[in-house]
């Protein structure tokens, strides 16, 4: 029995947007509370999605990502990037919305997983020559990674039978009409090499790599 009913989640939103965040952090919140962490444990977790469709912005929102932190005994989360929760060690990334939204909503374990790594691998191998150069879409980290069994065993947890946060997240996410005709792997990782010159520019775009 698992904290989190895969059968009752439905689709939030888009990938990187506030009502899709908000529920990612609100179960990972559910999760962590069940897990009985050590009062005087400390870890924060952001995710930080950069150049984003302008449509997953509206409002007045400054940053597309969402938070948890466990400070002073406290377990909370939601939308954006918080200096408060950078501020704690934990995992902290910043990616660019486009290198990640579409195979955020594969589900796998940790086979999956390894496929999904080397595909976008072959993603970013095929983009740097296309453009000449290394690390096109690369962003700089806040800090190094914590990744501590104490929350990464919860939020883990029943990942090889279609649980754990990351399958929480990709079942809660609807597809980004972007990405509707590129070529993807199994994991849905785009196919750089498989594109036409036409989608070729359209995701370079998306990435905001200068082609």
């Amino acid at each position: 029995m698992y904290i989190i009913e895969m059968s009752t989640l439905k689709k939030e939103g888009e990938f990187g947007s506030k009502a899709w965040g908000e529920a990612c952090a609100a179960a990972a919140v559910k999760i962590l509370k069940a897990a009985n962490l050590p009062e005087d444990f400390e870890w924060a977790f952001t995710e930080c999605y950069t150049h984003p469709p302008a449509r997953l912005m509206e409002g007045g929102r400054e940053k597309a990502g969402y938070f948890i932190m466990v400070k002073n005994g406290r377990i909370t989360g939601g939308d954006g990037e918080p200096e408060e929760a950078l501020a704690i060690p934990g995992f902290h990334i910043r990616a660019r919305w486009a290198a990640l939204c579409n195979q955020s909503g594969a589900l796998y374990g940790l086979e999956g997983g390894r496929k999904r790594g080397e595909g976008e691998k072959a993603m970013r191998t095929a983009i740097e020559k296309h453009v000449g150069h290394p690390n096109p879409y690369s962003e700089k980290q806040p800090s190094e990674m914590w990744w501590p069994d104490t929350v990464s065993g919860p939020l883990m947890s029943g990942s090889e039978e279609g649980n754990g946060l990351h399958n929480i997240a990709a079942t809660m996410q609807m597809p980004s009409p972007e990405f509707a005709d590129f070529p993807v792997t199994e994991m849905l990782v785009p196919i750089f090499d498989e594109m036409t010159d036409a989608q070729k520019k359209d995701f370079l775009k998306l990435l905001a790599i200068d082609s």
